[in-house]
C-alpha cells in the first residue's frame, strides 16, 4: 500500500521556546553524498537529482567538486553537471561547488561556477592525507582561494573537518577548532559548516564547540552544522545546535555519503530526518517532505541499496513516480 506523510499526517507541531522560527536545510547529497561511491552515476542522473532537490524546496542544493579526478573519479564530470544545471536554466548561486586548491578555482570559473566552498581540517593528520598537505597550509591555501574567488564576484563557504573527533588523532580541542573557523571568516567566507567527520559528536560537545567558536569571535549566524550519524547521535547534536542559535544544517537526501579519506565516517544525517523532526518542532523550512522523500527513493533505487533514513523506512515507502513509474532511476542509467 502506497503512503505518504499527507495521508499518514506529518509530526503534530509542539514549538519549545528558545529555537529559531525558521532553519536553512543546505543539500549536500550530490556531492558529499555521491563522493565516495565506488560505480560511477550517470551525470543525468546527478542532475536529476539536484533538480528535483531544487524543485522540493530546498534552497540550497550542493553540485558537485571540482577536485581532481585522481583523487574522486566519481565527481571528474563536475563541468558538465554545471553545463547541464546552466543550460536547463537553473540559478547557479544555489548550486555551490566545492574547489580544493587554486585549479580547483579556476576549473569552476571556467565552468560558470557563481558560489564556492573551501575545506579544511582541524587536526594535522587528516590534512595531510585528505588534502595532502599541513594544517596551517591548507588553512593558508584556502584564504588565499577564498580570496580569489571574492574578488572574482563569487560566493564562498568554508568547511571544518574532524571538528568533534579524528581517528587517527582522537578528541579535538573546541579551541582548535575556534582558531580554523575564525581563520575562514577572516578570510571572507560568509558561512563556516563544522563537520562531525566521524559521527562522533554529542550534544554536550556541540555546545562547548560553539561556545569556543564565539569566544573566538565568530558570530552564530556565520556558522552552519554538519552531522554524520555513525552513533545516532545525529538529530540530538541537530536539537543542541538550534538551542544554541544555529540555523542552517548540512543533510543528504537519503543519508547518503561519507568520506572516502575517513574509513570509519557513516552517512550523513538523512534530509528527510532532518525535515520531519523540524517539521515536529514547528520551524519553517520551506521544503516538501514528499518531493525530497521521492528524490531520495530515486538516488538510492539507483546505487542499488535501500534508504537508511529512518522516516523513509517507518512510512514503508511504494513510491510511485510523477510518470506513475516507480523511482528506480532506470531512466538515468
Amino acid at each position: 500500500m502506497t503512503r505518504s506523510p499527507a495521508a499518514l499526517g506529518l509530526p503534530v507541531a509542539h514549538r519549545s521556546p528558545g529555537l529559531p522560527d525558521r532553519v536553512t536545510v543546505y543539500e549536500v547529497g550530490a556531492r558529499d553524498g555521491l563522493q565516495a561511491e565506488k560505480a560511477r552515476v550517470p551525470t543525468a542522473a546527478k542532475v536529476r537529482l539536484i533538480r528535483d532537490l531544487t524543485a522540493a524546496g530546498l534552497p540550497v542544493v550542493e553540485a558537485t567538486s571540482f577536485v581532481s579526478p585522481r583523487w574522486i573519479p566519481q565527481l571528474a564530470d563536475a563541468a558538465d553537471v554545471l553545463a547541464a544545471l546552466r543550460e536547463a536554466g537553473a540559478d547557479l548561486s544555489r548550486h555551490p561547488v566545492l574547489v580544493p586548491n587554486d585549479r580547483g578555482l579556476d576549473r569552476a570559473l571556467d565552468a560558470g561556477a557563481s558560489a564556492v566552498a573551501v575545506f579544511v581540517s582541524a587536526t594535522e593528520t587528516f590534512a595531510r592525507r585528505n588534502l595532502a598537505m599541513g594544517r596551517s597550509e591548507a588553512v593558508e591555501v584556502a584564504g588565499k582561494v577564498t580570496e580569489r574567488a571574492l574578488a572574482a564576484g563569487v560566493r564562498v563557504r568554508g568547511y571544518v573537518s574532524m571538528v568533534f573527533g579524528d581517528p587517527w588523532e582522537g578528541p579535538v580541542r573546541p579551541e582548535r577548532v575556534a582558531e580554523v573557523t575564525r581563520d575562514l571568516a577572516d578570510a571572507g567566507c560568509h558561512e563556516v559548516s563544522l563537520g562531525d567527520t566521524i559521527g562522533v559528536g554529542t550534544p554536550g560537545h556541540v555546545g562547548a564547540v560553539l561556545a569556543a567558536v564565539a569566544e573566538a569571535g565568530v558570530a552564530r549566524d556565520r556558522i552552519a552544522l554538519h552531522f554524520h550519524d555513525t552513533y545516532g547521535q545525529a538529530l540530538a547534536n541537530v536539537h543542541a545546535g538550534l538551542l544554541a542559535g544555529v540555523t542552517t544544517f548540512d543533510a543528504s537526501v537519503g543519508g547518503i555519503g561519507g568520506c572516502p579519506y575517513a574509513g570509519s565516517a557513516t552517512g550523513n544525517l538523512a534530509t528527510e530526518d532532518l525535515l520531519w523532526m523540524l517539521t515536529g518542532l514547528g520551524i519553517e523550512t520551506g521544503v516538501d517532505l514528499d518531493a525530497a522523500m521521492r528524490a531520495g527513493l530515486r538516488v538510492t533505487a539507483l546505487l542499488g541499496r535501500p534508504s537508511p533514513s529512518r522516516v523513509v523506512q517507518a512510512l514503508d515507502r511504494d513510491w510511485p513516480d510523477g510518470d506513475g513509474d516507480r523511482p528506480d532511476g532506470d531512466r538515468d542509467r
